[in-house]
C-alpha cells in the first residue's frame, strides 16, 4: 500500500508585479496498488473539484515509473481549480522493509507539494529533497497514527522552511545583505548571536546558497581557498541579533555585492521568494562568469603585456576584483608564472584603492 501526502500551495498571481497571496492546501491519500493503482483521501483542504484532475496525473507518473525513490520529480500540473497551471513537486519514499516481509514490493510514501510554477519549484528541489527526507521516520507509524501530532505539523511548515529562509534572511539584515554575498562569495564565516536557532540556520542556509562552494573547475579549489582564508587575518563576519535592526561587524563588501542590494529588496518588498532565489542564482552565475573571464586574461597575460592591461582594466570595471583573484590564486596555486601575474593583479587593486581613498 502507498500513502499519497500532498500540499498544496498555490500562487494566486503569477504576475512578479503584484504581491503574491498564498494558499496551504494538504491533501492525504492512501494509494493502493493492486489490482490497479486506487487513490482514497483520508485527509484534505484541497477543493473536492481538483482531486480527480490530481489523482489522474499521481497515478500516470506512478504506472510510467516517473518517480524514483529519494528523489524530487518537478512538473506543470492542469488543475480545473486553480483555473491555471501549477508546480508540482512528488518524492517517492520506500519504506522501511519489516523482517516478516523482506521481499516486498510496492509499499512507500508519495509526497506532493505544489504550487507557484515548475520554474519556480525547480530553483529550491534540494531543500524540497532535503525537506521530505526528513519526514521519513515519521512514516514509519502504523496507519500513520501520528498524522494530527507529527505529520500534518510538519507538513504544513514545508514553505516556511523549504522557500522562505532567503525571504527572512533579506528581511533581517535589508540592506546589509551585501556583506552576506560578499562573505559567501569569499568564503568567510559568518556568525550569529544573540538570536535563537532558526535565525542561525536561516544565515547559514542562506550563506551556502550564495557560495561557490561545489561549482568550480577544480574541486581543489575550495580546499585551498579555505585553508589560505585560515591562514589569513580576516575576521569572522559578526551578526548581533540583540539589537533591531542587528548589528553586524567586520564587514567587507565591494561594488560588485552591492549592485546587487536594490534588486534583492524589490524582491522581498513584494515578497516573492521564486524571485529572489533566481536573483540569487544570477548573481552566483555573474560571478562565474567573471572567474572565468579572469582566468582566460590570466592565461594570455603570461604572453602578453596587453592581455595584463586588459586583465586589469577587466578588474578595476567589475567591481568584484578582491574575491576574483582571491579564487584565482587559490585555483592556480600550483602554477608559479600565473602567480606572478595574479600578485601583480593585487597589487594594480591596492594602488587603485589608495588612489581613491
Amino acid at each position: 500500500m502507498w500513502l499519497l501526502i500532498i500540499s498544496f500551495l498555490h500562487l494566486l498571481s503569477f504576475d512578479l508585479s503584484w504581491l503574491p497571496r498564498w494558499l496551504h492546501w494538504l491533501p492525504v491519500y492512501v494509494l493502493t496498488l493492486c489490482p490497479v493503482h486506487s487513490l482514497t483521501l483520508i485527509d484534505s483542504s484541497l477543493p473536492l473539484e481538483a482531486e480527480p484532475e490530481l489523482r489522474t496525473y499521481i497515478s500516470r507518473r506512478l504506472s510510467k515509473g516517473a518517480l524514483l525513490g529519494g528523489m524530487g520529480n518537478i512538473a506543470t500540473v492542469e488543475l480545473s481549480i486553480p483555473e491555471q497551471a501549477v508546480g508540482c513537486y512528488c518524492c517517492l519514499l520506500e519504506q522501511e522493509r519489516s523482517p516478516e516481509q523482506p521481499d516486498a514490493d510496492g509499499n512507500g510514501y508519495v509526497i506532493c507539494f505544489m504550487g507557484g510554477s515548475e520554474k519556480g519549484l525547480n530553483l529550491f528541489r534540494l531543500e524540497l529533497d532535503k525537506y521530505v527526507q526528513g519526514l521519513h521516520s515519521s512514516l514509519q507509524t502504523p496507519e500513520l497514527q501520528n498524522l494530527e501530532t507529527e505529520v500534518r505539523p510538519y507538513l504544513s511548515q514545508w514553505y516556511e522552511e523549504s522557500v522562505m529562509h532567503i525571504h527572512r534572511v533579506v528581511q533581517l539584515v535589508q540592506s546589509n545583505i551585501s556583506f552576506l554575498l560578499h562573505a559567501a562569495l569569499s568564503h568567510t564565516l559568518v556568525e550569529v548571536t544573540n538570536s535563537d536557532e532558526k535565525t542561525k540556520a536561516d544565515v547559514s542556509r542562506f550563506i551556502k546558497a550564495a557560495s561557490l562552494q561545489g561549482l568550480s573547475q577544480q574541486d581543489t579549489t575550495t580546499a585551498s581557498l579555505c585553508k589560505a582564508i585560515s591562514e589569513d587575518t580576516q575576521s569572522d563576519l559578526i551578526i548581533d541579533c540583540s539589537t533591531s535592526p542587528p548589528t553586524l561587524t567586520n564587514t567587507v563588501s565591494n561594488k560588485f555585492c552591492d549592485d546587487w542590494i536594490q534588486a534583492f529588496l524589490n524582491a522581498a518588498e513584494r515578497c516573492n521568494p521564486f524571485l529572489l532565489r533566481q536573483i540569487l542564482e544570477n548573481f552566483k552565475l555573474k560571478a562565474i562568469q567573471d572567474m572565468n573571464s579572469l582566468k582566460r586574461f590570466v592565461r594570455q597575460a603570461e604572453m602578453s603585456h596587453y592581455a595584463l592591461f586588459r586583465c586589469c582594466q577587466f578588474l578595476q570595471g567589475c567591481g568584484n576584483g578582491d574575491v576574483l583573484l582571491q579564487n584565482a590564486r587559490a585555483e592556480h596555486s600550483d602554477l608559479p608564472e600565473a602567480c606572478s601575474i595574479i600578485t601583480v593583479l593585487e597589487e594594480f587593486l591596492r594602488d587603485q584603492a589608495q588612489a581613491q581613498a
